[in-house]
């Protein structure tokens, strides 16, 4: 049966800053759109720059702000897309039930005229960029088109969204570097997808239960009581693959130092988790940090 009671209000619906104080109708576009929650757009943000930094060119301050934009933009038009997709499935979890869609505020009609509208944006930013990087930038919207349906239909949805999320490691890399130099690439979209599966499986941890009860999977509920050792082998593989990258990169001991200071957030974040209700989206949020980190690691690598 679903739960017809009043939305929860929860941390992750809480709406703060510039957007409560919008007018109502242009509200709920912006929370369609996920304004009100900047770490969405920095975490996919951050993969860009690592491309970019560590491909060499740290020098591209334009190149870095449109993908700022881009990054702004595509999350949040990958969100109206979820949203469109999962209103069904929004409307019985507690953390989601207050949705533009899923609450009724706004119509799928208008929903997918603002989705186009951001596409649009994020045109204007793919056009910024050379030939190859458009290429591969297009190549991941059969990624995003599938992302929605992959908790329908497996228990580890959030590998899939290590490869929708991090995909601007790729289109940062071959806007510095072209088509050469894949190797360094290849490792540092490995590591980024394991980055994302483990921060989003802390993230899966604030719906388990609803999860559960509704018949959807995340990788929060497949590791059953294991999600800390899950999460903490995954950050080793991340921090494996960007080894891998570096040492591609710039085979020379002292660079892989650059990693120390991300590594030691990544332990804090594993050694101090708790499975409640308030510490998970703490720790998801804090790899805003954690992406900060490894951009200055590969600028320091990449401008050497």
């Amino acid at each position: 049966m679903i739960d017809t009671a009043p939305a929860q209000i929860v941390p992750d619906s809480e709406h703060k800053g510039l957007v409560a104080r919008l007018p109502q109708p242009w509200r709920n576009f912006a929370l369609l759109a996920r304004f009100d929650r900047p770490i969405g757009w920095w975490l996919l943000f951050w993969p860009c720059a690592w491309g970019l930094f560590l491909g060499g060119g740290t020098s591209r301050w334009a190149i870095l702000a449109w993908m700022l934009l881009g990054a702004i933009a595509m999350r949040g038009a990958g969100c109206v897309y979820n949203d469109i997709v999962d209103a069904d499935l929004d409307a019985r979890v507690a953390r989601t039930a207050l949705r533009p869609i899923a609450s009724g505020a706004v119509t799928k009609r208008a929903a997918w005229g603002w989705l186009l509208t951001l596409c649009a944006v994020g045109l204007i930013v793919l056009l910024q960029l050379r030939w190859e990087a458009q290429l591969v930038a297009l190549g991941s919207l059969a990624l995003v088109a599938a992302y929605p349906f992959m908790k329908r239909i497996t228990g580890w949805p959030q590998a899939w969204l290590g490869l929708v999320f991090t995909w601007g490691a790729p289109v940062g890399w071959v806007e510095a570097t072209g088509f050469e130099r894949l190797a360094p690439l290849a490792a540092l979209y490995a590591g980024c997808w394991a980055w994302c599966m483990a921060y989003d499986t802390i993230y899966a941890l604030q719906d388990r239960e609803d999860d559960a009860l509704v018949g959807i999977g995340s990788s929060a509920l497949s590791f059953g009581k294991h999600v800390r050792v899950g999460v903490a082998a995954l950050y080793a593989l991340a921090l494996a693959g960007w080894a891998g990258a570096i040492w591609l990169a710039r085979p020379d001991p002292l660079a892989l130092l650059a990693l120390l200071p991300v590594a030691l957030h990544l332990v804090w974040q594993v050694a101090t988790l708790k499975e409640d209700g308030v510490d998970p989206l703490t720790k998801f949020r804090s790899n805003r940090t954690a992406g900060l980190l490894m951009a200055a690691a590969c600028y320091v690598v990449g401008a050497a």
